[in-house]
């Protein structure tokens, strides 16, 4: 299972304790918001891209959206969604649970300057039903980021 790979992966920093699972989705950034209890721009939505054919993941605050033309600056090329079918295989984590442990090897993790307002992010952990606690210094961490970008409104 999904969840599984992103607990293995968060326990190799010791955050897998910060992993919480509830009975009802969070596949939303607003159903993930009241699930955790905070507000929807500190949920870290992961998105997921094909750049030059090679799958990448941006993780980007709740409350923030692409903007077309900073992606294409930023990563030389019109940003392209993975094809809602095909996510679970590039990326390795199913649509509503797209997180940025434990993905495919290959797939690059971005870290959007959107998140920098925040103390604490609550991104999805391989499920649709699941979010973990952490700082920002903790998903750079955990997230084996490549590095910081540029790519919302």
């Amino acid at each position: 299972m999904s969840i599984d790979r992103a607990r293995k992966h968060l326990k190799k920093y010791k955050l897998d304790k910060n992993i919480m699972e509830f009975d009802e989705s969070s596949a939303t950034v607003s159903d993930a918001a009241k699930r955790v209890g905070c507000k929807e721009e500190e949920i870290g939505k992961t998105l997921s891209f094909l750049v030059a054919g090679k799958p990448i993941v941006v993780v980007v605050s709740g409350d923030a959206r692409i903007d077309n033309k900073k992606f294409r600056e930023e990563f030389k090329i019109k940003s392209s969604m993975i094809p809602f079918d095909d996510v679970e295989k590039l990326i390795g984590h199913a649509v509503g649970g797209v997180c940025p442990f434990g993905v495919n090897d290959g797939v690059e993790v971005y870290l959007d300057e959107s998140l920098k307002k925040l103390k604490i992010v609550y991104p999805a952990s391989g499920s649709s039903n699941s979010a973990v606690k952490l700082t920002i210094k903790e998903l750079e961490e955990a997230s084996e980021y490549i590095r910081w970008v540029n790519v919302c409104k």
